[in-house]
């Protein structure tokens, strides 16, 4: 196994374009499913108070308060052999009194572990999705699509929500935003077009489990086709329908800051709203 010093050398040499790199709004740990610090953020110092280069090899409970491990460790648990996304809210990681939210899922064999601060709004997201779901009951066709798209941008706050399942699309808007860019390679959350990006240590160009992370850095083409079309931040949110793929796409003219607990709610929101979908195809075969 190569050392610290070793994998510290081989990543200076490497180009930073061959590395997938972290939005800098955000704290990301890639672990192994033994929680060993496999990969880590070079902003990882301001969350976890040590420096990228010291976590690696060695376990996460080493750096981070006994009960917050024993709880996320805990939620892994019941996420081991599914592919979504587990989240903990409000989580104090060491004796600093700042909070974080944490999302984390499991890639590649990987533990893929991000946090940001607390957005402190805990169950204010949720609690309108059943509302916003119960309004789509007597939809039917196009009028489902145009209203999910309608209450999803409700939901989120963003300037725009467009639709699209298959061929079909739906898209409400706030204002006059431009055509956004088609990028099956953008993150589910881009927060600030303007905002840095962090690399991650060390640095693995055939490691691709770090293209699952929510807050991955988008590219600088896809930064200047947002940039073209007038879009600051975006949040995707896929799903699939009968076999049929589809997603709704955010786009925002201004930051913002990314909230997990948002990003929980808009997917119970897809989640639900596919339902509707499937019953609204059956009724039409």
């Amino acid at each position: 196994m190569e050392t610290v010093e070793e994998l510290h050398q081989e990543y200076a040499l490497q180009p930073a374009a061959e590395s997938v790199r972290v939005q800098s709004c955000a704290w990301l740990l890639e672990l192994s499913l033994d929680w060993v610090v496999l990969r880590a953020s070079e902003n990882i110092h301001h969350l976890l108070g040590e420096s990228h280069v010291t976590l690696i090899d060695e376990p996460l409970g080493r750096f981070v308060h006994a009960q917050a491990l024993h709880d996320l460790r805990n939620l892994f648990s019941r996420l081991s052999g599914t592919t979504g996304i587990a989240r903990a809210y409000a989580v104090r990681l060491t004796d600093e009194p700042e909070l974080v939210d944490i999302a984390f899922q499991l890639e590649s064999g990987r533990v893929i572990l991000e946090a940001v601060p607390s957005a402190g709004s805990f169950g204010e997201c949720f609690g309108s999705v059943g509302g916003l779901i119960a309004g789509l009951s007597e939809s039917r066709g196009q009028a489902l699509l145009d209203n999910a798209s309608r209450r999803m941008r409700a939901l989120t706050g963003y300037d725009r929500a467009v639709l699209t399942y298959g061929d079909q699309r739906a898209e409400s808007s706030r204002g006059s935003v431009g055509a956004a860019p088609a990028d099956a390679g953008l993150p589910m959350f881009v927060a600030d077009i303007d905002g840095s990006a962090t690399d991650v240590f060390p640095r693995h160009p055939n490691d691709r489990a770090l293209e699952a992370a929510l807050l991955r850095a988008p590219g600088p083409d896809t930064i200047a086709a947002l940039r073209d079309a007038g879009v600051r931040a975006c949040l995707r949110l896929p799903f699939e329908a009968d076999g049929v793929r589809g997603e709704f796409r955010c786009d925002s003219r201004t930051a913002r800051e990314p909230s997990f607990e948002l990003h929980a709610a808009a997917e119970l929101f897809v989640q639900m709203f596919a339902m509707q979908l499937r019953m609204d195809r059956l009724r039409s075969s």
